[in-house]
């Protein structure tokens, strides 16, 4: 897998299992404990290198007072001390003691009895030790180790000094060698030996201990560690802090006014914190909500209407048919009346024609109720009706269209039900002229109504010519239409459907060319406790 990939991974990972907060600190805890980490490691390469570069400076330091003490003691032929307890003679000089007039007797210390005693002196005081070997010892207890014998060949093939950094059971060491040079001081005693000056007559080995410089590392580390992680407490402590406070309380807010909105007013639940981003966002959804509430109240204007247009529209449509209704009783009372006129003394004909002169005007007066009750807006709201009531008076406002179309009605609900009385009847009346229209010829128009799982059933099955599949797709867009011009006007299946929403109900249609259409609309059954959409 790519690194990349293992990259997307863990990103998509952290979005499903953590929340803002929790990715915030998970990222702000790894670039800190990242970070620390390299700097700790850096540091304690650094502190090893210093500790490193700096024991072998010593070491050179050393290495040059070492040769300066042997030049000073060898261009002085040597010291003669006096003879103590622990001071021994040198059984390797030719002249190893003398004594003065009164007895006492001198011990010489050449350059090298001088080194190896200062090396116990510096070895007791913990300051490292060192000694001088050859690779052709006088002395036995000067000859070389392994790392000692190969450094010397070294130095005779041009190698100037050799480093090494030694593990001992008491903790690391510096090992430095430096060859030494046969200098003209130091022929009396080793021109025997077959060297002259500027020959390498051995090495001085000189070993330092960095246990100390270990110990005070691993103590600055822990402590180091320890100011790691109380500043990690803290800085992911006051970034959560501010995090919380500038950041996730204000995301709780905005969510929380997004959530309520249109029910409470942003501005009740946003604070303003400034200028910065997420007040710009809080300020940019308050003048959303506010456009919002704006053009939520155009088209709610807009709706309103649009029903009442439809509602005149139907009325317009079915005037055709009501204007013979009224022009049938209209033409009979005017003979009426004409007749009255002519012959005005006779009773008897007044006593004929003033009855049926009442029954027309009744007439008259019953249609143009229908319609006007039909043309009335007002509000959507629930109340307690007789569903097979409502149906039948709508179909009497069809009556005046139907031309060959016989209604066959199938209703089951025998109890008075909650519905809005108004939209409902504008369904009927819509579903019912559109069926009626698809039936220019005449045919049957099936009304069924029933309830169902606490649900209000109504289908309109007709037989008429029937919607194909490419037109079925579109009959509910507004201003869709198939009939001539000035037949339909393209509004009474979309303001249907938008009633039938607006009650939280569903429409449903299935149509077959040449067969019919049925429409099933399915609205919820409300209970009497609640009297409002």
């Amino acid at each position: 897998m790519k690194i990349s990939d293992q990259i997307n991974t863990s990103y998509l990972w952290l979005e499903s299992k953590f929340s803002l907060r929790g990715k915030f600190i998970v990222a702000i805890g790894a670039i800190i404990s990242i970070s620390y980490m390299v700097f700790l490691y850096r540091t304690a390469i650094v502190d090893n290198e210093l500790i490193i570069m700096q024991a072998q400076q010593q070491a050179r330091m050393l290495y040059n007072q070492i040769l300066i003490t042997r030049q000073w003691v060898s261009e002085h032929n040597g010291l003669f001390v006096i003879k103590q307890e622990n001071v021994d003679s040198n059984p390797y000089l030719d002249m190893p003691s003398i004594w003065d007039q009164s007895g006492r007797e001198y011990v010489l210390r050449n350059p090298a009895m001088v080194t190896r005693e200062l090396s116990e002196y510096s070895q007791n005081k913990g300051l490292g030790s060192f000694r001088v070997t050859s690779l052709r010892p006088i002395n036995p207890s000067n000859a070389p180790d392994k790392y000692e014998e190969q450094c010397m060949i070294n130095f005779d093939h041009g190698s100037a000094e050799s480093i090494e950094i030694k593990d001992t059971p008491q903790g690391r060491t510096v090992r430095y060698m430096a060859p030494l040079e046969v200098k003209d001081s130091c022929l009396g005693c080793h021109a025997r030996h077959g060297y002259s000056s500027g020959d390498i007559r051995g090495a001085l080995s000189i070993t330092i201990p960095i246990a100390w410089a270990d110990e005070k590392i691993r103590v600055n580390n822990r402590s180091l560690v320890v100011i790691g992680l109380i500043s990690f407490i803290l800085v992911t402590i006051t970034l959560l802090i501010m995090f919380n406070t500038l950041v996730v309380s204000r995301l709780d807010r905005l969510s929380k006014a997004m959530k309520s909105f249109p029910e409470t007013e942003p501005n009740q639940l946003l604070i303003p914190y400034g200028n910065d981003e997420i007040g710009t966002l809080g300020e940019h959804f308050s003048e959303l909500c506010n456009r919002l509430v704006l053009y939520q109240t155009e088209i709610d204007k807009t709706r309103q209407q649009t029903l009442f247009n439809e509602k005149m529209a139907s009325m317009g449509i079915l005037s055709a048919g009501i204007a013979h209704e009224v022009n049938n009783p209209l033409g009979g009372m005017l003979n009426c009346v004409k007749s009255m006129r002519e012959n005005p003394e006779d009773q008897e004909m007044r006593e004929r024609y003033l009855p049926l002169l009442d029954k027309g005007l009744k007439r008259i007066e019953h249609t143009m109720r229908q319609l006007l009750n039909f043309g009335r807006q007002e509000p959507l709201q629930l109340r307690k009706i007789n569903v097979e009531s409502l149906l039948s008076e709508c179909l009497e406002l069809l009556s005046y269209k139907l031309k060959g179309v016989q209604i066959i009605q199938h209703n089951t609900i025998d109890h008075d039900c909650y519905v809005d009385a108004e939209a409902l009847k504008q369904i009927f009346v819509n579903l019912g002229l559109n069926a009626i229209q698809a039936m220019p010829d005449g045919g049957t128009l099936s009304i069924g109504s029933a309830i169902n799982h606490q649900q209000l059933l109504f289908t309109f099955k007709d037989t008429g010519t029937g919607i194909s599949d490419e037109v079925l797709s579109h009959i509910f867009d507004p201003f869709f239409t198939t009939k001539d011009v000035g037949v339909g006007t393209g509004l009474g299946l979309s303001v249907t459907y938008s009633l039938i929403g607006k009650m939280n109900g569903t429409v449903a249609v299935a149509s077959e060319i040449g067969i019919g259409t049925t429409f099933t609309v399915t609205l919820p059954l409300h209970s009497e406790n609640k009297l409002e959409i």
